[in-house]
Parts: C-alpha cells; sequence; structure tokens
C-alpha cells in the first residue's frame, strides 16, 4: 500500500529544510525527499553544499562552511519530527489529492508516496562553462553569485564571464570590493539593457573583453588565473586572476513539473495563488526558494520563503483536509 504523507517536500536547500523545520513543529510529520548525491546544484542541500565560506547568513558573525550550516538546518528539522530520505523523485502527478511521488522508476504502476499536501523547493542550478575543474573550484575562486562571495576578493583582480544584465550587475557590484574586474564577453556588444551596459562602460574599474571566452582555469586547489580565447582568431592568452565569477544565468529544476504546473517564460514557478505567497496554480501544492525566485536567490530569502510554503501548507490542510 503508497504510503501516504500530510507533508511531502521536494528538494533539501534552505528553503526545504526551513519548510521542514516549520510542518515538523506543526506536528504534520513532514517527509524530505532530498535528492540524491552529485556534483550539480539540485543534490540534497542545494547550492549550498558547494560553498565553502558563509559570511552572510545572520547569526554566524565568524562565518560557516556551507555543508555545516545545511547539516544544522537539517538536524533542526529531524529533531522536530521531519523524517528525511536521500531519494530523488522521478516523477509526479498532481492531477488528484493525495498527489502521487515517485523514486525510482518513474513508469511504476503506483507512486512510492502520496501526500495531502507538497512543497516544492527543488532549486535553481547556475549554468556553468563547462570547463574541467570548474566544480572543484567553486568557494576556491570560482563564484556564481557575488552578492555572496564579492567580499573574498577586496583588493583582488577577478574577472566575470557573462553579457547578460545579471553578468553588468555582478561586475559593477564587484568594483565595490576588486581592484579590477574584467567582463570577458564572447561577442562584439553586451546583451544587457542599455542603462546596464552604460554603467559597465563607465566603470573605470571594469575592462572589457570583446570576442573572449575563458577556456581554461589555472590553479591548483584555488584560482590563480584563466585562459582567454578570441572567438574570431583562436588566439590564446592568460590573465592573471584570482577569482572567476560566471554569470551566464540560471535554470530552475522544474522538469518534473512541466505540464503541470504553471511556468514563468523563464521556467521558474509561478507563485502567489489566493493570497498565499507560496501557492502555486494547483491547491495544496507550494514552492519556495530558487525554484520560484529568480531575483535574489540568497540563502535567507529562500529560508523566508520556505517559511511562507510551510504556514501556507499548514493552514490550507487545516481547512481542506483536516477539518
Amino acid at each position: 500500500m503508497t504510503d501516504i504523507r500530510n507533508v511531502i517536500i521536494i528538494g533539501s536547500g534552505p528553503a526545504g529544510l526551513t519548510a521542514a523545520i516549520y510542518t515538523a513543529r506543526a506536528n504534520l510529520e513532514p517527509l524530505i525527499l532530498e535528492g540524491e548525491p552529485s556534483s550539480t546544484s539540485d543534490q540534497p542541500g542545494g547550492q549550498l553544499m558547494l560553498t565553502t565560506d558563509v559570511e552572510n547568513f545572520p547569526g554566524f558573525p565568524e562565518g560557516i562552511m556551507g555543508p555545516d550550516l545545511m547539516q544544522r538546518f537539517r538536524e533542526q528539522a529531524i529533531r522536530f519530527g521531519a523524517e528525511a530520505k536521500m531519494e530523488k523523485v522521478s516523477r509526479v502527478d498532481l492531477s488528484a489529492r493525495p498527489f502521487g511521488v515517485w523514486v525510482g522508476d518513474p513508469e511504476a504502476a503506483d507512486p512510492t508516496y502520496r501526500a495531502d499536501s507538497v512543497i516544492v523547493s527543488t532549486g535553481a542550478r547556475s549554468l556553468m562553462l563547462g570547463l574541467d575543474n570548474e566544480h572543484e573550484l567553486i568557494g576556491h575562486g570560482v563564484s556564481t553569485c557575488a552578492t555572496c562571495d564579492g567580499f573574498v576578493f577586496r583588493g583582488h583582480e577577478i574577472a566575470v564571464g557573462g553579457g547578460g544584465d545579471s553578468a553588468i550587475e555582478e561586475a559593477t557590484f564587484l568594483t565595490r570590493f576588486a581592484d579590477r574586474v574584467h567582463l570577458i564577453h564572447r561577442r562584439d556588444e553586451l546583451r544587457a539593457s542599455k542603462i546596464m551596459q552604460d554603467r559597465a562602460l563607465t566603470n573605470d574599474k571594469i575592462e572589457l573583453h570583446w570576442n573572449s571566452r575563458v577556456v581554461e582555469i589555472e590553479g591548483d586547489g584555488k584560482v590563480a588565473g584563466v585562459v582567454l580565447e578570441d572567438t574570431l582568431t583562436g588566439e590564446r592568452a592568460p590573465l592573471a586572476v584570482t577569482g572567476l565569477f560566471v554569470a551566464i544565468g540560471h535554470r530552475p529544476n522544474t522538469d518534473l513539473f512541466v505540464g503541470q504546473l504553471d511556468l514563468d517564460d523563464n521556467g521558474y514557478l509561478v507563485t502567489g495563488r489566493d493570497g498565499m505567497a507560496s501557492a502555486t496554480n494547483i491547491e495544496g501544492v507550494f514552492a519556495c526558494g530558487d525554484v520560484q525566485d529568480h531575483t535574489y536567490r540568497q540563502a535567507i530569502t529562500a529560508s523566508g520563503s520556505g517559511c511562507q510554503a510551510a504556514i501556507d501548507s499548514e493552514r490550507w490542510l487545516e481547512s481542506n483536509v483536516h477539518s
């Protein structure tokens, strides 16, 4: 017989684990389906599992390692009665309640679990350059978040890869800390909006490298430089930097929900139905964290939205299932 739960939380980053803490404290005995270990950002614990020092999460004035912070989140959720399983969801059926959730074989006739309410917190992954040592150097000079890591590069010379609004925003922000920011773009004109372009072109600390792309990251255990390739001539040249910020976009982990939950033009889940910040277009299904937030993408905002999803889920269950 299929296991039926009050709440199933899909994903175990700051949003999902905060939702687990709150729903567990509400005696809903949530089940967290954490995902499976991998080198990508949708692994258990989310993107913070790939982060070394986290210095902007309140309550840790000396900073804390990303994996340690997520372990504390997890222990707190379990302490209050949440159950966590390191299983990756392969299929969901949100057409009728209790909702069906599969792990393992997505073609199995019966779902592995059913739930009266589902909280989606599958996050988003940063698009990367595809270089061999890129992932192993995340947190050691490679970053995808200027707001998170910019402070570390005070007085350094660093590079930003990209040419859209996100790249310009990252580069401009980083000039607060770095002595020089090299903006590397594979074309001869920026894709960013005019106002963002003007900010980059008039900033004395930003040096633009047109028709260029990063083809190699130098350094053993820590970024010591990058190699640029001219996209027109193929010529290569080293660039001495201590950091590389990859700013070529994000992709929300929403493949499971295509055709069932409403997505915006960029693939993020649409929330905010019936006066509930986390509600999706299907009653009883809520979403939180980076899977529905393409603006802030911070651990603290993800946690806040996880709290909202938990409270929305609890109130919805009280009105529609437990009444």
